[in-house]
């Protein structure tokens, strides 16, 4: 997503060090939101996004790499579908409408 010439802006002049914190702490969100011993010490959803300008037009794209990301990996649709509605369960946290 980093080069999509949409959402890259989003780590635009952002350090590797921030990049990898950040990819980091969505790993141990996930985990922890799935049940996983991670422990989560990030803000959460809405505030991690607030002002960001998060528009429908980037989650639409956003919403296209992760079914790319889940074809590419043959993900089976029962782990699709329950992927899926975990991502679409925090779209109202970041996207400003």
């Amino acid at each position: 997503m980093r080069a999509d010439t949409q959402l890259g802006r989003f780590w635009a002049n952002r350090g590797e060090d921030g990049i990898k914190r950040e990819y980091q702490l969505l790993v141990d969100y996930l985990c922890n939101a799935a049940g996983g011993p991670m422990y989560y010490t990030g803000r959460d959803m809405k505030l991690s996004h607030q002002g960001m300008r998060i528009s429908a037009s980037d989650w639409d794209i956003f919403m296209g790499h992760l079914n790319a990301t889940l074809d590419q990996f043959t993900v089976p649709r029962a782990e699709r579908d329950d992927v899926v509605n975990f991502v679409q369960s925090t779209r109202g946290d970041m996207v400003e409408c």
